[in-house]
């Protein structure tokens, strides 16, 4: 825990990509290797990642299998345990294409502008503003590995196929909102389960938001108070 109290804190929201399930099955990454770690390592103690991953959390969808996974309905309370924040990562939407949801991009890049009306709502600075608010689209499936079929039955090629139709619809979601965006799949892919992150995966995805929250932090980008 980063004890600096004026750390600029970052609260990094996601699923088992952010809890750190590695592709190869069960289990969990050390916290050295996590993406989210990494990017406290790199970041240092200036500012305090606040890791918040869950395996299977939708968008805003009740997973009949899993009656806990979504998403939107833990949000609120999570910003109001950890505010004060100055910007809130979410990395969500794979889940949302298993094949017992049935469905398409566009709505799951709508579910998540329902998320910045979550952080605008009820997320608060130190200043009094508004945190800032970072989509990260999620990797893309990939039905080619070959564990996908085994470890990764609840989805099939069509879930893969949207997954990488994401980046464009989240990204205009950023820009209608004035949030920020970055695609995962720039630099990140899964492992051998065509799903969650590869090990190698994880430092440049945490470098490539490290950078995203610097030139934020440089542009000297606040937002008004509530």
């Amino acid at each position: 825990m980063i004890v600096n109290p004026a750390a600029f804190t970052i609260l990094c929201f996601g699923d088992s990509n952010t809890f750190g399930q590695p592709s190869e099955g069960r289990g969990r990454w050390p916290a050295d290797v996590r993406w989210t770690g990494q990017l406290q390592q790199l970041l240092g103690t200036g500012y305090a990642i606040i890791e918040e991953g869950l395996g299977g959390r939708t968008t805003d969808l009740d997973d009949p299998d899993r009656h806990d996974r979504n998403g939107r309905t833990y949000f609120q309370p999570c910003l109001r345990s950890h505010s004060p924040l100055d910007m809130v990562v979410i990395m969500l939407g794979n889940n949302d294409l298993k094949t017992k949801f049935g469905r398409e991009t566009d709505a799951v890049a709508t579910a998540l502008e329902g998320y910045i009306d979550n952080v605008e709502r009820t997320a608060w600075t130190r200043t009094g503003g508004v945190p800032a608010v970072l989509l990260v689209s999620p990797i893309h499936l990939d039905a080619d590995q070959p564990a996908f079929a085994e470890q990764s039955s609840e989805y099939d090629a069509d879930s893969a196929r949207k997954s990488r139709e994401l980046s464009a619809a989240i990204r205009r979601v950023a820009d209608k909102r004035k949030a920020l965006f970055v695609d995962a799949a720039t630099v990140a892919c899964p492992g051998i389960d065509g799903t969650h992150l590869s090990r190698d995966s994880h430092e440049p995805l945490s470098k490539l938001i490290a950078q995203k929250i610097g030139s934020n932090k440089e542009s000297g980008a606040e937002s008004a108070p509530l």
